[in-house]
């Protein structure tokens, strides 16, 4: 494995083409007497696939392409392939005179909008920790003004006021941890909308500290009131408000949806993958971020290559039908016996046998592509079978090897033992050969790298997994989760819906979740009311008595 390489794909294109150009100068030299060498690099152009946005045709994990990974002409026929991992290639490389760096190309038209979108993330976090003070500092400085102002006329209030001191005190204790717990979290996602509760809130508390600040300025500020105790009271009936409005903020944020009164269907477009949720009471644009936890946490994986095959079998059927333009025909024909009425009698009949036919085998054609369809799914069954158990069979007798070899490191001295990621690396390429041939059969290899299986492989063998264990993660497709986040995690997600997003759902709903490569089509469907009866059954009537005879008919 240390001498290892991959084919550079790009890298044997440019150089093949680098040499194909500078051919066709020399050849266009011998014929032109002259030409400037900025008509020459004018014509030369560089196309680079940023690594970052992987495609389907070339699809990307943690950095690091799937050795072996197939070519777009060689879809069809994977046995022409070499499955070899652990085969070493030259990488052949080419130069051009414009090009640039991979962190040039990622990073073009990414400062500004990061910025702004660093901007509407952290605005609302920043505004919440201004009016958190704010609502914290109140009450405090309701009871230090006085002192600070006016301390020989304030009224000494003794033990009553020390007590209020020590309430207000853990009161304040309280509302901290509680506005920590409950709005002091990272956010999620970033909705397009501002939450109607969270603004309704916000705007409560505002009003609530304006006129608490408004009747303090000209009861107590202005008349510089002399009655201490009086003053900490109003700043403990401050702190109350603020406790019961966060116990509303609670009610409406977290307890509110917790009955289920929807049950929302998602449908993906692209392969119709299908799940049910059920959901309380929330807006449109909080039950589509929902929906997406749930999509990546129970969707399998969104697979193009699956469907290439279809595409593939739609475009063979296409090709072998022909279309007639039966009116061209008409008008020609009519032409035809116009300008030659002697010709008229073998012309119709010929042509109209013709056409018949022609249609009746193109019929016959579309009859038979369920046919072909049937065998192409048995067969690709077979080899699926086929290549899992030979992937089956090769992981079992790695593992064999690795707990006979765990026995004779028992034995062997503390320098000679291998380290787990060593001994993952030494039985891999065992089971490299089909482990690959059944990822492609199954068109997933560009999900899973060769570095992700062997940090997996390292995994099971710390942990003292069975081959079992090991084999589930590639047998059949996972949760969308459990992949790389370069291979699910979608830049973007646009909600595309005709009731405003901050409405909340209703019976009949219906909204999409739009990505680059599918959509998800949600379609919301309300509760019934479910009404139920009691009926008592008397417990002695169930009594009964069996009277046996003794003599029985013979």
């Amino acid at each position: 494995m240390d001498t290892e390489s991959t084919h550079s794909g790009y890298s044997y294109h440019s150089s093949r083409s680098g040499r194909s150009n500078r051919h066709g100068e020399r050849s266009r030299e011998r014929h032109k007497p002259s030409s400037s060498k900025d008509s020459s690099r004018s014509e030369r152009s560089v196309i680079i696939n940023p690594p970052d946005t992987p495609s389907q045709n070339s699809p990307v994990q943690n950095g690091e392409p799937l050795p072996g990974e197939p070519t777009p002409a060689a879809e069809h026929g994977d046995e022409a392939q070499d499955d070899n991992w652990g085969e070493t290639t030259t990488a052949v490389t080419g130069t051009s005179e414009l090009s640039l760096s991979q962190e040039e190309v990622v990073g073009l038209g990414k400062g500004p909008e990061d910025r702004v979108q660093s901007c509407r993330r952290y605005f609302p976090l920043a505004l919440g920790l201004c009016m958190g003070l704010v609502v914290l500092a109140t009450p405090l400085a309701f009871l230090v003004l006085p002192a600070a102002l006016w301390p020989d006329r304030l009224q000494a209030c003794g033990t009553a006021c020390e007590g209020l001191f020590l309430s207000v005190s853990f009161k304040l204790l309280i509302l901290l941890l509680a506005v920590w717990a409950l709005f002091l979290r990272p956010a999620r996602a970033g909705l397009p909308r501002v939450c109607v509760y969270r603004a309704f809130l916000a705007t409560l508390t505002l009003l609530l500290i304006m006129s608490y600040w408004l009747f303090y300025g000209v009861r107590i500020l202005d008349a510089q009131d002399e009655d201490y105790h009086g003053i900490v009271q109003f700043s403990v009936s401050l702190v109350d408000s603020l406790l019961f409005v966060h116990y509303l903020a609670v009610v409406l944020l977290e307890l509110r949806h917790l009955q289920a009164c929807y049950s929302v269907r998602v449908i993906r477009s692209t392969d119709g993958e299908t799940r049910h949720y059920h959901m309380g009471q929330l807006s449109i644009q909080k039950a589509a971020l929902s929906i997406l936890e749930f999509y990546y946490r129970d969707f399998p994986l969104h697979n193009p290559a699956l469907l290439s095959a279809s595409k593939h079998r739609a475009a063979k059927q296409l090709a072998g039908l022909k279309v007639y333009n039966v009116d061209a025909f008409k008008n020609k024909l009519r032409t035809y016996l116009l300008d030659s009425p002697g010709n008229t009698a073998g012309a119709q009949p010929g042509n109209g046998n013709q056409s018949r036919a022609m249609v009746a085998a193109a019929a016959k054609r579309r009859d038979s592509t369920h046919n072909e369809l049937y065998y192409e799914e048995a067969d690709h069954e077979r080899r699926v079978r086929k290549r899992r158990a030979r992937l089956v069979v090769a992981v079992e007798e790695a593992f064999t090897h690795v707990r006979r070899m765990k026995k004779e490191d028992e034995r062997a001295s503390p320098s000679d033992i291998m380290d787990v990621r060593e001994a993952a690396l030494a039985i891999f390429p065992s089971m490299a050969r089909a482990l690959q041939k059944y990822l492609r059969t199954t068109r997933r290899q560009h999900c899973h790298s060769m570095e992700s299986i062997q940090k997996h492989l390292a995994f099971c063998l710390v942990n003292n997994m069975s081959p079992k264990a090991f084999l589930e993660a590639y047998l059949a497709p996972g949760p969308t989760l459990q992949y790389g986040p370069e291979r699910w995690m979608a830049d973007q997600w646009t909600l595309v819906s005709e009731a405003s997003v901050t409405s909340s759902m209703k019976e009949g709903t219906e909204f999409l979740l739009r990505c680059l490569d599918f959509s998800l089509a949600i379609t919301v469907k309300s509760i019934p009311y479910i009404r139920m009866t009691e009926e008592y059954i008397d417990p002695k009537s169930h009594k009964f008595t069996l009277l046996l005879q003794s003599e029985t008919s013979v």
